[in-house]
């Protein structure tokens, strides 16, 4: 499930890292024009991406459930702070927050974490 939750987010991000990089026209409808808090929110999608695959060779549970753990509380919080559950980039923040929450709770289940 952990390499699962990794793969996703480098699925996801490497496409939409890619079109607010370049500005497309597919970007600009679901995101916004461009703008510093679009250029921070891809920074953010480009740290995620990177963790991610550093995580893929880099066996730290420790470090995947912290970094799945922020990724559901921000992803969760997205239509409160967007205001809609209408936008696609939340519909799919949602949806990926579920599919790590399910990742979280194993890791939680297996023992693994000692804190």
């Amino acid at each position: 499930m952990i390499t699962a939750s990794l793969l996703l987010n480098i699925i996801v991000l490497v496409p939409v890292c890619f079109g607010l990089s370049i500005n497309s026209e597919r970007m600009e409808k679901t995101a916004g024009v461009f703008t510093p808090a679009r250029g921070i929110l891809l920074s953010i999608y480009l740290t995620i991406a990177i963790a991610s695959l550093a995580l893929l060779f880099i066996e730290e549970v420790k470090f995947v459930f912290a970094l799945l753990s922020l990724q559901v509380v921000y992803k969760i919080m997205t239509p409160i702070t967007v205001k809609t559950l209408k936008n696609p980039i939340v519909i799919s923040n949602l949806l990926i927050a579920a599919f790590h929450l399910v990742t979280i709770f194993k890791i939680s289940r297996a023992g693994v974490l000692e804190i």
